[in-house]
């Protein structure tokens, strides 16, 4: 019987040293909960959403949560990904960088493959994903029909690489296949050695490979019902600090607008902006809006304005999808309404009973809970808390005083080290010019 004790005990210590670090985790969430119950139909509707969205093919509209620094964003993340991995979804959680821009959908796909992860695994998400296939089950079949590029519209490599992963044998090429839907280069004359040798060659003639922005669509459209197909209810990708781009140059900026509006389903009008078997959630601070959008940068009107006085085709069309990305952000964001006393007390006393079991230790009843004000953020309660228990466990007896150091304001000033490496092209599908990766 000590087992399950013991178990409860690493659990709650793990959750606690996570929220003492104020970066939530599963084990945190799971015994906090996501204490935002207003947004929890939504997140279920989102949930449901994903996974009738592939019989329709159509987009589904993503979630953001807006909510100042410390008011819970990323643990409203975690809960959302504990919820998914609750119901048999894979997920990607990734924080917007220089690694994981916004404005390239190239690098946002290799941070989405890099932390992919399926309930009840470890190890590589897209790994796990291929080693789930079950090549003679209804969901695979209908997956395999629909890669055909006449059905799909996907390059011909992806229905010639899952003929190849099931039909060729060869583990060493199998891994570079699965290396190839993570965003790796796959030549053609390697994968058509493959497809000659299985005598496929006609069934599967190879192209140039579209270029890598569009082939990145691709790729999402493809991992989306792969993820399907190996027998899990969807695919759900959880953005944090979407208020980065608020430190982009321009362009980039406009960019970043234009495929956030795609991730929340608000481009449903070519099969590159559709992604079904997909869901998006992200999170960005309260005061983007003001700072940025309709004050500060005033990117509402500077973006279309400036893209609009282009010469350029592609500026025009940029501006408007920019314009719809401002747009989600000024009225589709679901805002975390301001801390109350009843809040901070359910969450107090829920982290005084999770302390309690990871130490054996219980910590003293609060009589006076601290005051709300308009800066108050509960990350700092819940770290002033851990601290001062801390303290009195330790050091028993002794007296100390807890100093908090506010953290400046968010700058959305220009900041080069986010900017993508390589220009990245803004023509039109139809004028962009192909290449063989």
């Amino acid at each position: 019987m000590s087992q399950p004790v013991q178990n409860d005990r690493t659990t709650s210590r793990r959750a606690i040293e996570a929220l003492r670090a104020g970066v939530p985790n599963r084990d945190a969430v799971g015994q906090l909960g996501g204490n935002r119950p207003e947004l929890e139909s939504r997140f279920d509707q989102l949930l449901a959403d994903v996974s009738g969205s592939l019989q329709l093919d159509a987009a589904v509209p993503g979630i953001l949560i807006a909510g100042d620094f410390g008011a819970g964003k990323s643990h409203l993340l975690e809960y959302v990904q504990h919820k998914a991995f609750e119901q048999n979804f894979a997920c990607s959680k990734l924080v917007v960088s220089k690694e994981t821009s916004l404005a390239d959908p190239v690098k946002l796909f290799r941070a989405a493959v890099a932390g992919l992860h399926v309930p009840g695994k470890v190890g590589s998400g897209i790994a796990n994903v291929a080693a789930d296939l079950r090549f003679n089950s209804s969901d695979y079949t209908d997956f395999f029909r629909w890669a055909a590029p006449e059905v799909s519209g996907l390059a011909p490599h992806f229905a010639s690489s899952l003929y190849v992963f099931e039909h060729g044998g060869d583990m060493e090429f199998r891994s570079r296949i699965e290396r190839f839907w993570a965003g790796d280069p796959l030549t053609n004359r390697e994968l058509g050695e493959k497809v000659r040798l299985l005598g496929q060659q006609a069934t599967y003639p190879l192209q140039k490979l579209p270029v890598a922005r569009l082939l990145a669509y691709q790729r999402f459209r493809f991992l989306a019902r792969l993820i399907k197909a190996a027998g899990y209810a969807g695919w759900v990708m959880l953005i944090d600090e979407v208020e980065l781009i608020g430190q982009y140059s321009f362009k980039s900026r406009a960019r970043a607008y234009g495929e956030f509006a795609r991730w929340m389903g608000q481009l449903t009008e070519t099969a590159d902006s559709r992604f079904p078997g997909l869901g998006v959630v992200a999170a960005i601070t309260s005061d983007f809006e003001k700072a940025v959008i309709t004050g500060g940068k005033m990117d509402g009107e500077y973006v279309p304005g400036k893209l609009r006085a282009s010469a350029k085709d592609e500026d025009h069309a940029l501006a408007t999808v920019a314009e719809r990305g401002m747009r989600f952000i000024r009225n589709k964001a679901e805002r975390l309404p301001p801390l109350s006393d009843e809040q901070v007390r359910r969450t107090f006393e829920d982290l005084r009973r999770i302390y309690e079991s990871a130490f054996a230790w219980t910590p003293p009843a609060e009589k006076n809970l601290p005051a709300i004000g308009t800066s108050s953020v509960m990350r700092s309660f819940v770290r002033r808390w851990i601290t001062e228990w801390d303290m009195s466990r330790l050091f028993p007896g002794s007296s100390f005083e807890v100093e908090e150091t506010p953290l400046p304001p968010a700058s959305y000033r220009e900041d080069r080290d986010l900017e993508t490496d390589d220009p990245v092209p803004t023509a039109s599908p139809a004028s962009v010019p192909t290449v063989d990766l």
